[in-house]
């Protein structure tokens, strides 16, 4: 079965990307975009990020998940570190984490070196995050092989007991990658697919290299 899709066409017009007009940090820029993304609606929720990781496999593997902070050292998501992701991180801490936020027709690509939070940072989160939430992070051994859904939903509601009054330990294995830039690459929707492409390169001497791309 063949599906042709070379009719879907979209122009671009919105906006334009200048190396005169972007911050000399990129993490300043990309608050500014961040910010633009909430403020105009760039997407339902603008801090999902698709994080690639090479997997123990060899294959590389792309999944959304969620931006939790960002500052001036990177951007940190928490998750568990015995999943297929964790353990792949782990292994291969060479990241690319990709932002998408149609609506104001931009995107932006993070490639950075990976490592986990600290304990403290990992226990603070966890316990910030609403009680279901933090249940489900001890239900799920997450990426194995499950028998049912139900076998899943009838452990939810053992721990729901369990913990009704008391407080939730953080699973062991369970917190934060920080993911520290080494390049970040910022790109506008431009008319006649001729797209604006920023791209910041740490240097040696910690300054950021600004350089313009071909679309």
């Amino acid at each position: 079965m063949q599906n042709d899709l070379s009719h879907y066409r979209k122009t671009y017009e919105k906006k334009e990307l200048l190396q005169s007009n972007v911050d000399a940090n990129p993490l300043q820029q990309f608050r500014i975009w961040f910010y633009e993304a909430v403020e105009h609606g760039g997407a339902d929720e603008p801090n999902a990020m698709a994080v690639a990781s090479l997997g123990e496999d060899g294959f590389p593997k792309n999944r959304m998940v969620l931006l939790k902070k960002y500052n001036e050292e990177g951007f940190v998501f928490y998750t568990n570190y015995d999943s297929e992701k964790g353990k792949s991180i782990i292994a291969h801490p060479k990241v690319c984490l990709s932002f998408f936020w149609p609506t104001l027709e931009r995107q932006v690509i993070i490639k950075g070196i990976a490592e986990k939070t600290s304990e403290i940072d990992s226990e603070n989160y966890f316990q910030s995050r609403p009680k279901g939430s933090q249940l489900g992070a001890v239900v799920s051994d997450q990426s194995s092989v499950v028998a049912s859904r139900e076998m899943l939903e009838n452990k939810l509601k053992e721990l729901e007991k369990q913990y009704e009054n008391t407080e939730i330990p953080r699973p062991k294995n369970w917190g934060g990658f920080l993911v520290k830039p080494q390049s970040i690459e910022f790109w506008q929707g431009r008319p006649n697919r001729l797209h604006d492409r920023i791209r910041y390169t740490l240097q040696e001497d910690f300054d950021w290299k600004i350089e313009r791309l071909a679309p």
